[in-house]
């Protein structure tokens, strides 16, 4: 099974209004596929730039290593030195923060991940579980 750009489109949709649900800044929001390509993104007016970088990062961290980036946030604090390893082989693509999340099938098979920036990183993850769930995926945070 692989991410539709219809689910990817659900996703980010769905994340949106749970963003205006609890009133976040505006947010940047990719979902990429088990290969970490793009299969859709979108940023709301008003988010900053750098935003497509940042939220790709927290989901490429994620589906690279298989687990959310909450995960890598805290392997980031006790082990640095794998954190800086893992930065170099993946040319700086990851970021180690929460809001990467990894997309599974019911079975919990991986399929992709989810990455949001724009408010601080729980509420950026909240609102990636929200859209992940919201079009009938299992949402990993790590």
């Amino acid at each position: 099974m692989q991410i539709t750009l219809s689910d990817a489109n659900k996703m980010i949709e769905a994340a949106y209004l749970e963003s205006a649900r609890l009133g976040l800044k505006p947010l940047a929001v990719v979902v990429l596929d088990t290969g970490g390509h793009v299969k859709a993104f979108q940023r709301q007016d008003g988010a900053s730039m750098m935003r497509f970088e940042i939220a790709c990062g927290k989901a490429y961290g994620a589906v690279a290593c298989g687990v959310g980036s909450r995960w890598l946030d805290a392997q980031a604090e006790g082990r640095p030195h794998f954190l800086e390893g893992l930065s170099n082989v993946s040319g700086g693509k990851i970021v180690p923060v929460p809001g990467g999340v990894l997309v599974k099938t019911s079975k919990g098979d991986v399929i992709g991940a989810v990455g949001i920036t724009g408010d601080v990183s729980d509420n950026d993850e909240a609102a990636a579980i929200a859209g992940i769930e919201a079009a009938g995926f299992i949402a990993d945070a790590g």
